[in-house]
């Protein structure tokens, strides 16, 4: 008998879709999974306490808990564990809360094979450490050619879709570079950078972040003003290929890290 290599919780308030996402983890011809299927995030949760998940994929809108809150509680007994959000929810409209909760992978929930599929490949590289996943020592896995820092803080948060404009920019993301997130909206993230920053992103950190990294790291940004700044950024992407990036001046991470000493 063949002992699964991974075990799976999907928590879904529909029982349909939690059965039917649990049934697609089992028959992936391509990894050996034991997928588990919930309804109550409550009950999801004691189950996370006192059994040895892997992994867990969950819907975001549930009565008890949103999938976020669920994770956060999760964390608190597994911090190591892998999360992937599976919902129809707009993700910019989750990217703040996902980014600062540590979420694996966001993957949107539409109907046909392609949803499925797309979350069998996430799942996989969230339990392959794909997603970037922080080390025991809360250190994130080194990309090679990129600049590292680790404590970053997430004060201002945007998304970039694949044209390489931004779609949904908060107000401290926006107020960072002297601008109204107004402004930003519908333009390309190269604005934001020197030009010899943008090469360097171009370069280092978007072919990293396309192969499933979560890259975390210092950059240069530029102001509406004109001048520029070092900043200390998290950059990672969705199923749909949409970028989340959440950055911070990088002195001011360098204050609190020292205060927190």
């Amino acid at each position: 008998m063949t002992v699964p290599s991974h075990r799976v919780l999907c928590v879904d308030d529909e029982p349909g879709l939690a059965a039917l996402v649990a049934a697609y983890l089992e028959r992936d011809d391509a990894a050996d999974y034991d997928a588990v299927a919930e309804t109550d995030p409550v009950v999801a949760l004691n189950r996370i306490e006192s059994e040895p998940f892997d992994c867990v994929v969950s819907d975001y809108d549930m009565p008890g808990y949103t999938g976020i809150e669920l994770l956060s509680a999760a964390r608190e007994a597994r911090p190591d564990l892998s999360f992937l959000l599976f919902s129809s929810r707009d993700p910019d409209a989750l990217a703040a809360e996902m980014v600062r909760a540590g979420v694996s992978d966001y993957v949107h929930k539409r109907g046909g094979a392609d949803g499925y599929t797309a979350l069998l490949r996430r799942v996989e590289h969230a339990l392959d450490g794909a997603t970037g996943r922080f080390a025991a020592d809360g250190a994130e896995r080194p990309v090679e050619g990129t600049r590292q820092v680790t404590g970053v803080a997430l004060d201002g948060v945007c998304t970039v879709g694949p044209d390489g404009a931004f779609e949904f920019v908060a107000e401290a993301y926006a107020d960072l570079y002297g601008y109204d997130p107004e402004e930003l909206v519908g333009e390309r993230w190269q604005r934001l950078h020197p030009n010899e920053e943008v090469e360097h992103i171009r370069t280092h950190i978007l072919p990293a972040v396309a192969e499933g990294e979560r890259w975390t790291g210092t950059s240069t940004g530029l102001r509406a003003d004109g001048t520029t700044f070092a900043e200390s950024k998290m950059v990672t992407t969705t199923s749909d290929d949409r970028l989340v990036i959440a950055v911070s001046p990088f002195d001011e991470v360098v204050s609190r890290l020292q205060a927190s000493d």
